[in-house]
């Protein structure tokens, strides 16, 4: 593909995720992001390379949380890597759609590497749309678009934490997991998905409220575990 092409495709792309309500999310949270950095005492160089390098939100919460609060190394890396796990899923679904039959490996790492559920949804919805070629760039162009909009709020939010009152950086940080949660629940189609999807609602608050430690994580593995058997009973039986 010529320089032109994959330009076009790439701003293409970088223009669709400044259309998309993502965009606007994910700058609430990150100005949330920024401002828990800055609480926790991280400095802004450190909070945006982590925002370069985990890009998920949750997991980038969990991350800046349990350093802050003493967490040992190894309870850190469990805790973040099981979050992003919920992305594999994703990735598997969406490379191959960007594979054309010249595609190299390496062309699918950047695109594999910033798949995140905002990315995977419009990516999803918009890259059926166009040649094959041209949508490794374009979805590198929503990628860099979200990045783009999460980098600038995280460095925004670093500085005006002292003047953010905390219920306003909590709302901010709820952004992003409601705007996440109705994208899931409007393209659940199968019963196993929205099984999963209740019992994560309902084991998440009865662990916070039991105050379990890494609540978040024990009600997605108890749920998506308790749904998939669920399903495969329900298949075995048919």
């Amino acid at each position: 593909m010529d320089f032109a092409t994959y330009s076009a495709a790439f701003f293409g792309g970088f223009r669709s995720a400044w259309l998309s309500v993502f965009a606007y999310v994910l700058f609430g949270t990150y100005v949330g992001i920024g401002a828990l950095a800055y609480d926790f005492n991280f400095s802004l160089t450190w909070v945006t390379l982590s925002t370069l390098v985990v890009w998920a939100g949750p997991a980038q919460v969990i991350l800046i949380s349990t350093l802050g609060g003493g967490a040992q190394l190894i309870e850190v890396a469990v805790a973040v890597g099981l979050s992003g796990v919920r992305l594999l899923p994703m990735v598997v679904s969406l490379m191959p759609l960007l594979r054309g039959p010249q595609t190299k490996s390496y062309q699918l790492l950047l695109p594999a590497h910033f798949t995140a559920v905002s990315m995977w949804v419009e990516s999803m919805r918009l890259a059926p749309l166009m040649p094959v070629e041209r949508r490794i760039p374009f979805c590198n162009g929503i990628a860099f678009g979200y990045m783009t909009s999460a980098m600038i709020a995280t460095v925004i939010g670093y500085y005006l934490a002292a003047q953010l009152p905390d219920l306003l950086t909590a709302a901010l940080l709820f952004l992003t997991p409601m705007s996440f949660l109705v994208s899931i629940a409007r393209n659940s189609s199968m019963l196993v998905d929205r099984l999963a999807l209740v019992l994560g609602l309902v084991l998440g608050p009865v662990l916070a409220y039991r105050n379990i430690e890494l609540d978040v994580m024990w009600a997605g593995i108890a749920a998506g575990t308790i749904a998939y058997v669920a399903h495969r009973i329900r298949e075995s039986l048919r």
